[in-house]
């Protein structure tokens, strides 16, 4: 079993590579739920969804969310309405929401919901909230506390940032399977995601960095930093926040604790040496994401970075 820690649109691409190297039966994604808002009454999970969708190959793939042709004619009549418009909800797309929300409130966890949806759809993969406990990501801004998504959509980013919270971690439990898929894996892969609010909002849950710190499983990240900056999304100053230089170097140190090797870009070779001194091993190649060779190439590397070659049996 490979176990791949997920935020959205990164993980799903590199999933899209793992798949193509790891029957997908054989692989589980645990993914970040700190993404997860109540919106005009309905429960949205971002990077549940585009993992899910990205998966069953459903997923508009020139914005790495949404429904592929989906329209907006429920977003047009909520702008005539004078409601929300600042987070898109595509008319297919809103089918999730209000199905998930409608589930939840008749007393279904996140988990199930999820398991639902994937069989649903189509998507071959495991989908694992990180938690089926209410854990939201704020951002800590001049402009004051705000959700993760409020300051990545609404705002776009253009505050500064002086801190990450993690509402409701501490009292959060891992969600059914995540431990146990972390104890059996024969490897776990942290995608090329934010460290801070993709993969950190997983690490904040008890017992999941404990887990990962006990498996006998390697351990193995992908950078998504490639020449100091973010491939996608906010990476870059919610590192600076953290008091991380902005780095492949920056990335290993986060993570220094957890993982055997980091996958590093071409762009970022000369921070090998650095990297390895810290005690993790470095595997230097092209980690543009592009096309789907190209995915394919990034899976295989960072799989044969956990000591697995592509016939190995999971």
């Amino acid at each position: 079993m490979i176990v791949v820690l997920a935020g959205g649109v990164g993980a799903a691409r590199f999933l899209e590579g793992v798949v193509q190297v790891v029957p997908p039966e054989q692989v589980a994604a645990v993914v970040n739920t700190g993404d997860d808002m109540q919106l005009m009454g309905l429960h949205i999970s971002p990077d549940v969804d585009i993992v899910t969708c990205t998966l069953a190959g459903v997923i508009d793939q020139a914005q790495g969310w949404g429904i592929a042709g989906d329209t907006d004619q429920f977003m047009q009549w909520m702008g005539v309405l004078g409601g929300p418009t600042w987070f898109k909800l595509g008319d297919r797309d809103l089918a999730l929401h209000v199905r998930r929300s409608d589930l939840l409130r008749q007393g279904h966890t996140l988990s199930q919901v999820a398991e639902q949806f994937r069989l649903a759809l189509g998507c071959p993969v495991r989908v694992l909230p990180m938690s089926d406990d209410r854990v939201e990501t704020h951002i800590v801004t001049a402009q004051g506390v705000m959700h993760f998504e409020e300051y990545f959509v609404r705002h776009r980013t253009q505050i500064e940032v002086l801190g990450v919270e993690f509402h409701g971690a501490d009292l959060a439990r891992p969600a059914p399977g995540v431990l146990e898929a972390i104890r059996e894996a024969d490897a776990v892969l942290i995608a090329p995601s934010n460290p801070i609010v993709s993969v950190g909002t997983i690490l904040a849950v008890p017992g999941i960095r404990a887990a990962l710190a006990a498996t006998a499983a390697p351990v193995v990240a992908v950078s998504p930093i490639v020449g100091g900056a973010a491939i996608k999304g906010p990476a870059v100053p919610l590192m600076r926040a953290h008091g991380l230089e902005a780095s492949a170097l920056g990335v290993a140190s986060y993570y220094r604790d957890l993982i055997d090797a980091l996958v590093i870009d071409n762009a970022d070779a000369e921070l090998a040496a650095p990297i390895r001194a810290l005690g993790i091993d470095v595997h230097v190649t092209d980690t543009i994401m592009r096309d789907p060779a190209a995915k394919r190439h990034l899976a295989a590397v960072t799989l044969h970075a956990a000591n697995l070659g592509q016939n190995a049996e999971f």
